[in-house]
This record gives C-alpha cells, sequence and structure tokens, in this order.
C-alpha cells in the first residue's frame, strides 16, 4: 500500500486543476445563472424532452426560498480531506451542471460500494435534481469503482442524466489506500468500453477488497461526507436503493415557498417521509394511486415491516394511505419520536443543520441512525 505522504505528494494538485468533465455542452439542469432570458431548461420525467418555463417566475421563486432559508450558496472544486482514520476525495467525479444555488433545488444525497451503482439512473429519472454520492474504494475495489461511473455516464440511454446531475466522492482507509488514485482532472481522460458489461452487475461479494480483508462498511462517514458535499440547503440523506416520488425537488421546494402552517413555526423540524417495499415481480409505482393498488394487492409493504416494524413505521400511515391523491406536496401530519414512536428512524428531507450521523457506526452493528434520530 502507498504511503499517506506519497498519497498527498501525488494529489497535492488536485484542488487547483479544472476537472475537464465539467465542460461538455450539454444543457444544465436547475442552473438559472446559465441560462437566456426566456427559458429555463429542465427536463420533464414522462420523455426527458427539454422544456420552456418563465425565468422570472424562477427567480422569484428562488429570491423566496432564500429569504426563508438564509443559507450559502458552496464550493463545487475538488477537495482532498482527512477524515478520522479516512480519506475523503470530495467531488471527484462532478456532475456538469456546475457551481448552483443553495436554493435552487434538493439533493439526494447517498452512499455505498460500486455494486450498488445499477440504482443510479432509477433514481436520477425520478429525482431529476441534484445526488451526492460517497462511494467506499479501499485497496483494489477503486479501478472498479471508477469503470463503473464511466460506464454509467458513457454506456446507456440515460446516461445524460448521470453526466448532469450526477457528483461522486470517494473515501477509503488510511491503511487501506488504493495503490493508484488518478487525480480528478485526469480519472475520465479515457474512455469506457461500451461493449464490455458494467462492472458492478453480477460481482461476487468475497471479491470486495472490503470482505478480503474483512473490514466493515463505515456508513456515517459515507453518509456524512456526501451530505457535507450537496451543494444545497435542503437535502435528502437515503439509501441508494430507495426510489424516490417523481419530482418530489420540485413539489417541496413549492411548498416550503408557500411558507404554510406549521412549516413556519421556529420550532426546528425535518420533513420525514414514508417508505416501502415492493415485491420483485411488481414494478416501482409512480403516482400514490399506483402505490395504494400495489398495496390493496399485497405487492407493497411498510419498509422493514418483517425486520423491524417500529423503525420506520410512521404516525398517520394507515390515515394516509386511505387518503386520496392529491396534486402538488403538503404536510399530511406532524409526529416526534415518542411514545409507539421512540424506536423510529425515519427517512427526511433536511439541511446540514441536523446533527451528523454517528461515525464510530457502522453497517454491520446496526442501527446505525439511531443516534442521530434520537438527538433530532
Amino acid at each position: 500500500m502507498p504511503t499517506a505522504e506519497k498519497f498527498l505528494k501525488n494529489l497535492t494538485k488536485l484542488n487547483s486543476v479544472k476537472d475537464h468533465s465539467s465542460d461538455e455542452k450539454e444543457p444544465k439542469l436547475n442552473h438559472i445563472e446559465s441560462i437566456k432570458k426566456s427559458e429555463d431548461i429542465t427536463s420533464t420525467p414522462e420523455n426527458g424532452e427539454y422544456i420552456e418555463t418563465n425565468l422570472d417566475a424562477q427567480l422569484e421563486f428562488e429570491m423566496k426560498t432564500r429569504d426563508l432559508t438564509s443559507c450559502m450558496d458552496k464550493n463545487f472544486e475538488p477537495r482532498v480531506y482527512r477524515r478520522g482514520d479516512y480519506w475523503v476525495l470530495q467531488n471527484y467525479i462532478r456532475a456538469v451542471h456546475g457551481e448552483i444555488r443553495c436554493t435552487e433545488s434538493v439533493t439526494y444525497v447517498t452512499h455505498g460500494d460500486y455494486t450498488f451503482l445499477d440504482n443510479v439512473i432509477p433514481v436520477l429519472e425520478r429525482w431529476l435534481a441534484p445526488l451526492s454520492m460517497s462511494i467506499y474504494t479501499p485497496g483494489t475495489d477503486l479501478q472498479p469503482t471508477i469503470d463503473s461511473i464511466k460506464y454509467l455516464r458513457q454506456c446507456l440511454s440515460k446516461s445524460h442524466l448521470v453526466r448532469k446531475l450526477a457528483t461522486f466522492h470517494i473515501f477509503f482507509d488510511s491503511d487501506h489506500m488504493p495503490n493508484v488514485v488518478p487525480k480528478s482532472s485526469e480519472v475520465l481522460s479515457e474512455p469506457y468500453y461500451c461493449s464490455l458489461p458494467p462492472p458492478y452487475l453480477n460481482v461476487k461479494t468475497k471479491s470486495l477488497y472490503k470482505n478480503q480483508q474483512n473490514m466493515i462498511y463505515p456508513i456515517n462517514v459515507a453518509r456524512n461526507s456526501a451530505r457535507d458535499a450537496a451543494l444545497t440547503h435542503f437535502i435528502f440523506v437515503s439509501d441508494i436503493e430507495l426510489y424516490p416520488s417523481p419530482d418530489l425537488p420540485r413539489t417541496f421546494l413549492e411548498m416550503i415557498v408557500r411558507n404554510d402552517p406549521p412549516f413556519n413555526s421556529t420550532k426546528p423540524k425535518v420533513f420525514p417521509l414514508g417508505i416501502f417495499e415492493v415485491d420483485k415481480s411488481s414494478p416501482v409505482p409512480w403516482t400514490k394511486t399506483e402505490l395504494q393498488d400495489l398495496y390493496k394487492k399485497g405487492k407493497i409493504i411498510p419498509f422493514h415491516k418483517q425486520m423491524c416494524g417500529n423503525c420506520h413505521r410512521i404516525p398517520e400511515a394507515d390515515k394516509w394511505m386511505q387518503a386520496n391523491e392529491t396534486e402538488g406536496l403538503d404536510i399530511f401530519t406532524v409526529g416526534k419520536r415518542k411514545g409507539n414512536f421512540r424506536h423510529w428512524e425515519p427517512i427526511f428531507i433536511g439541511t446540514n443543520d441536523e446533527p451528523y450521523y454517528d461515525e464510530r457506526l457502522s453497517w454491520e452493528g446496526k442501527s446505525d441512525k439511531m443516534t442521530q434520530s434520537r438527538i433530532v
């Protein structure tokens, strides 16, 4: 393994170089400064075609959001830093959306190793907004991770979504560093041969470096590093296998701008979402009506119902399931993590003002969100 000194020497230029992968001449989603006065380029969930909306209305919308959040825009340059026993390469492979304002959207914050990357495009098809993902790459897992990201960006019909919206960070233990770590500016210089199979599919668990070395997965280092890198004020920290409701970032920000009760309360708050497991024989629903139909047929159950039903049971869940689908997004009920919900581990839209996840906990130890949920 390379020494820490050699690793740092090889990456001293990382923060000063330009990542030419961001120079791709493609439309930028939700990037107000880059668009003409007459139009804003976005993408529809139905067919991926670009549509025109009124820029003045979007600017007014953003000003209202900024007034409510008082957030500050963040830097989008590559960065190398030490996080406990780990090295983090933030913004290692950047989305071509470039700099975005903190009020423009909501970031899907997630994590995993390269074997989970098959979920990126299904998530982006529904999310259509920035994604920040930290990938654990100790030892020999770095190269297949890079190859997998190249495959996602270059070889699929929806690769444009990955290029535009997905930013990948990598991290690894200081004692298990890869032998070679390409610079951020050079990592995409060689194309991937798309005739080869996806590197992230059909990977044997025992072939992962982590498993060969009997290492744990530092899930909360992954969550927190991806979260720190998010450019937007509002973030949705989620596991990559959880597919969000379509167009959720837009409808959520519209709800925020309305500033209706209880959002306008000064009390701290986050916005939990209901989570469900779908039978492998059924498609993931795109609407609440479809979800209700699958639920009645027994094709959908609440998340982890068989493993830890109380961990993801939400207040008024039965009442929500019976209610008809509506336009837009609203707060259905207000709940607290106490009484029958004291073991609740909600998945929620929040901000970076919320407590960090406890980095002493691992995926293998389970209950990895419990301490953060309790503090919240």
